[in-house]
């Protein structure tokens, strides 16, 4: 069943439409099952309805006519209980409804399931049989893990329109939200840009082409290089190889030829297709069917056809860069941003950024958020492939991508937008004040850096300096492991803009979702696994090029701070405080003067909340590092979008840890510091100078919001509200608390945009 199961699936991926796909799914688990019928309804976009979508052994010309409500008739009931109906004779449940015309009076035994996509119900797969019988765990499990692999296509047609709802036949493209990471602040409107990334055949949007006569050449000159990149390949071996492995070259040229591959392609471009779409249906169908065959020698060949497949359409991909037009407001799209893809688009064009996949510390998203451009990552349900030409709302605040927007929804937004505009044009002339209570209690803003484009912005928004600098931004930004002069160039570039304004230099902190390209880290389990001060201790080379580095660049500027990350326990942090102080006396063995600078931990793992005070003893400060500290402590992945309802950042327990690790360091006599998303947060923030903490590091944007909010209470009622939410039970109500707070004291819009 498993490999039967496997090639559904993989006629299922190479499908074009969501009624291909209802074909192949009710053909091939009538048949893998041995069932005289298997059908599909579906809910319409009304959520009013399940409609009769796909069968293969009742009647089809009643497909898309006959439909049923939630709890009528037995598909019905499947939808309302939200799991599986096995009957052995469906005729004698009360729920049982005869459709008429349908022709499923002689079928007796009925087994239906839910089709649900995060806790949606799209619709029901049913199979039935004449003989009187249940169908057995197995058959019932077959049939959810189809239901589960239809869900996913279900929910992308519904985005794209393919669900029509029954007043509305035709499949005009419908509203619709889609969930991601917040990426980057802000509101934006535009036009969307496919994008795929370099030479990714399964990334390819689908689309028409008004020019096929100019892409069937783009085509062929593609295929006209691949192929003279392939005879150079060969003649360049051609000592080194046998007369047998030569031949390859000669097989790889053949694929290509108009009479194989190559004329399925072009005959796809004649119909309609653009050259580069064309190419990716023909050799992801030649892919999959190499992959499935059992011969381990024929499967193999499919990383061929693959390579080959690439190789031409990275030529194609070329020459339509040399020819893309970008609109007005451009929304640039794309399965996985690359910091390449965003430069090739006119700055005065691009309005907004979605990835489907990524975080919010991917380099895209950090780059984004130094240019101000509205982002969303991680946006996985989103079916970018078809959005070419769609209008787009992006709301960086929350997350959310609006496809297709009503014109209601276009002018709440706009009025968002604008508002957002005039509020921090108000705001403006905060930036020489200082951050103070109404009661004279004083706290530092900082902001959090990665690169020297955000340091203009930083200084004019009144920043007192950085509270963390990502350095990993310069070594995401190579194709190799930055030099040590290298480093102490770019760091003295960020000390000296700063200067006097202290600036903490985290040390390198990748793995998890941060990956190096030439420095792959695979692991089950990144973010529980090698990451961190765990990578560089493993490689003290790297931390010592680095530190030394730092050292360097501080000469005769003194602002330099040093914080190591994922600490989770003493010995760690001893072992990479003696790397520090080894670089120090080397350094002053080659006679340069280099004064040790403040160093810190990061506290982002559970273990360092209950050693905070043991941390603080060595070291001169402790900064928390919020987003981590929180996935960790409530065990949500904070780029997944299927779980964002889970990461909450006012969850009592995390409330409870920042307040001990506040009163770990100052029982040290150490300050503390916060640079997470949570510093940002103004709301926030009034519990974070309840706590203690000193300083806040935040994104720039924010800065400004979390300074007037900061100037417009006191420090006392900030403890009296900190002692209140203290003795609430969820995050939901310490946020309502919060938000009636702000309220009372006019500052609402200072907090997060409520946005649906």
């Amino acid at each position: 069943m498993l490999s039967v199961l496997r090639n559904i699936v993989l006629e299922v991926n190479a499908a074009e439409s969501l009624d291909e796909v209802l074909g192949i799914i009710v053909s091939r688990v009538r048949m893998a099952m041995g069932t005289e019928v298997c059908s599909v309804y579906i809910r319409d976009r009304n959520e009013t309805r399940y409609v009769f979508r796909a069968t293969e052994g009742l009647n089809a010309d009643q497909v898309g006519h006959l439909s049923l409500a939630p709890g009528e008739g037995l598909v019905g009931l499947v939808a309302e209980r939200e799991e599986p109906v096995n009957l052995e004779d469906a005729e004698l449940h009360p729920n049982f409804q005869l459709l008429p015309n349908i022709g499923e009076e002689s079928f007796h035994a009925f087994l239906g399931v839910p089709i649900i996509h995060q806790r949606d119900v799209l619709g029901v797969l049913v199979v039935q049989q004449a003989r009187r019988r249940r169908f057995d765990e197995s058959e019932e499990a077959f049939l959810v893990t189809m239901s589960a692999q239809l869900a996913g296509v279900i929910a992308h047609a519904r985005v794209t329109g393919e669900v029509p709802d029954e007043s509305s036949p035709e499949r005009a493209s419908a509203y619709a939200r889609i969930s991601g990471v917040p990426g980057a602040p802000g509101i934006a409107i535009g036009t969307a840009v496919v994008v795929s990334p370099v030479a990714d055949l399964y990334a390819v949007p689908r689309q028409l082409s008004d020019d096929r006569r100019g892409e069937l050449r783009a085509f062929k000159r593609a295929l006209s290089q691949v192929r003279i990149d392939i005879e150079s390949v060969a003649e360049n071996l051609r000592d080194k190889l046998s007369p047998e492995d030569l031949a390859l070259f000669d097989v790889y040229i053949g694929i290509l030829d108009d009479s194989r591959i190559g004329g399925e392609v072009a005959s796809l471009i004649k119909s309609g297709l653009w050259a580069q779409g064309a190419l990716a249906q023909v050799m992801i169908e030649h892919i999959r069917h190499f992959e499935a065959m059992e011969h381990s020698y024929l499967r193999e060949r499919a990383v061929d056809v693959k390579d080959l497949g690439e190789r031409v359409l990275g030529y194609l991909q070329a020459d339509q860069r040399d020819n893309q037009v970008f609109p007005e407001k451009t929304i640039l799209v794309s399965e996985e941003l690359t910091a390449s893809l965003l430069g090739e688009i006119p700055r005065d064009r691009l309005v907004g950024l979605i990835s489907v996949r990524g975080s919010s510390n991917s380099h895209v998203a950090i780059l984004a958020r130094a240019m101000g451009i509205p982002t969303v990552m991680g946006a996985v349900d989103l079916p970018y492939k078809r959005l070419r030409d769609m209008s787009v709302v992006i709301d960086g605040y929350n997350g959310n991508v609006h496809l297709n927007p009503t014109k209601a929804v276009i002018r709440r937004f706009q009025e968002i937008a604008d508002q957002d505009a005039e509020l921090n044009k108000g705001l403006e002339s905060l930036r020489d004040l200082p951050c103070i209570t109404l009661d004279d209690q004083r706290l530092t803003l900082w902001v959090n850096t990665g690169l020297m484009a955000d340091v203009a912005r930083s200084l004019d928004r009144g920043a007192e300096g950085v509270g963390l600098y990502r350095t990993e931004v310069p070594f995401l930004m190579r194709e190799r492991f930055p030099s040590e002069e290298e480093q102490r160039q770019i760091y003295r570039e960020q000390l000296e803009a700063f200067a006097p304004r202290p600036v903490t230099m985290r040390t390198l902190d990748v793995g998890g979702d941060k990956a190096l390209p030439y420095f792959p880290i695979e692991e089950a389990n990144p973010f529980l696994g090698w990451r961190g001060i765990r990578v560089t201790l493993d490689h003290p080379e790297i931390l010592l090029a680095q530190v030394r580095a730092m050292l360097k660049a501080n000469e005769g500027l003194g602002n330099l701070r040093i914080m190591l990350p994922m600490i989770s326990n003493i010995p760690e942090l001893e072992e990479a405080l003696e790397l520090i102080y080894r670089c120090q006396r080397e350094l002053e063995e080659e006679g340069l003067e280099m004064p040790l600078p403040p160093i810190g931990v990061m506290v982002e793992v559970p273990s360092a909340i209950y050693q905070a005070r043991a941390l603080a003893r060595r070291v001169d400060f402790l900064s928390v590092g919020s987003n981590d500290l929180t996935q960790y402590l409530l065990a949500v992945d904070r780029n997944n979008a299927r779980v964002s309802d889970l990461y909450h950042a006012f969850h009592p327990a995390l409330l409870d840890a920042l307040i001990q690790v506040a009163d770990g360091a100052h029982a040290e006599g150490k300050q503390v510091s916060i640079c997470g998303e949570l510093a940002g947060n103004p709301m926030a923030a009034v519990l974070l100078l309840a706590m203690g903490y000193n300083m806040l590091s935040m994104n720039v944007t924010s800065l400004p919001r979390v300074k007037h909010a900061i100037r417009s209470i006191t420090a006392s009622e900030a403890k009296i509200l900190l002692g209140e939410v203290r003795q609430m039970e969820s995050g939901q109500a310490v946020e309502e608390r919060l938000s009636t707070f702000f309220h009372e004291r006019d500052l609402q819009q200072m907090m997060p945009a409520p946005i649906d």
